[in-house]
């Protein structure tokens, strides 16, 4: 490919914490310049400043199309360009709630994040990448897009629309130099799993081979191989990271 991930620019949505700031911190270690999205302004100063490479961060809210376009804009011309784009923000929204009672606004507020925000980012992101022929998105999907989980409809059908995107959008810039993929974790303990009602990690957990919840480190290593340019033949595709639930 004739290009390095060093000194490129990578954007990450829900990089305050969890798994977003784990992908920051590897991306930043590989040495790529971020520019890092959350609504969360404390914890997006604190993984600023465990960063070893040039860092901007912003207070977006992802639902807001206007406002995303006008920041990945700013990005692009602070930087000049944007190689890589990593959407990780998302909520579970209620969970352990059988379908006929799930709240409709919830429902509609898990879609907002986990489905529109990624939209949006990829949205407006798209031009900058088509700019220089050259881009990787990644999605962070979930296992339940692929499976469903019970009692988290929200959140197992909005993932499984971002699933859907990321084969759709594979497919339109495969001859741009552009991919475009998603990774569908299991469990991973982060502290919105933390947050979880123990009967619903239980219920996951237990659908996992490995009997045990992925790490971040795990999903650091496989994102940043995912958006390096030595991943350029696989776009619309959903890697693994389940510890051995979905081999398909």
């Amino acid at each position: 490919m004739g290009k390095e991930i060093r000194n490129q620019i990578g954007i990450i949505t829900g990089a305050a914490s969890g798994i977003g700031s784990a992908i920051a911190l590897r991306l930043s270690e590989k040495g790529v310049k971020l520019a890092l999205f959350d609504c969360d302004k404390s914890g997006l100063k604190k993984i600023k400043s465990l960063l070893s490479t040039e860092c901007e961060t912003y207070i977006v809210d992802i639902t807001d199309e206007k406002e995303v376009a006008k920041w990945i804009n700013k990005v692009g011309e602070r930087f000049g360009k944007i190689d890589i784009l990593i959407n990780s923000a998302g909520i579970t929204g209620e969970t352990n709630i059988k379908s006929h009672e799930v709240n409709s606004d919830d429902l509609r507020r898990v879609f907002e994040v986990n489905f529109m925000g990624s939209y949006y980012t990829s949205k407006y992101v798209l031009p900058w990448m088509l700019k220089n022929n050259y881009g990787r998105i990644l999605h962070i999907a979930s296992i339940s897009g692929k499976e469903g989980n019970a009692g988290m409809l929200a959140y197992s059908a909005s993932k499984a629309a971002v699933i859907g995107m990321a084969k759709v959008q594979g497919k339109e810039y495969a001859e741009k130099g552009i991919t475009i993929n998603t990774l569908a974790p299991a469990v991973i303990k982060t502290a919105m799993v933390d947050a979880l009602p123990n009967e619903q990690v239980n219920y996951m957990t237990d659908k996992i081979p490995m009997k045990r919840c992925g790490t971040l480190t795990e999903v650091a290593d496989i994102a940043t191989f995912i958006v390096s340019p030595e991943c350029s033949f696989t776009s619309g595709f959903t890697f693994d990271l389940s510890g051995g639930r979905a081999t398909y």
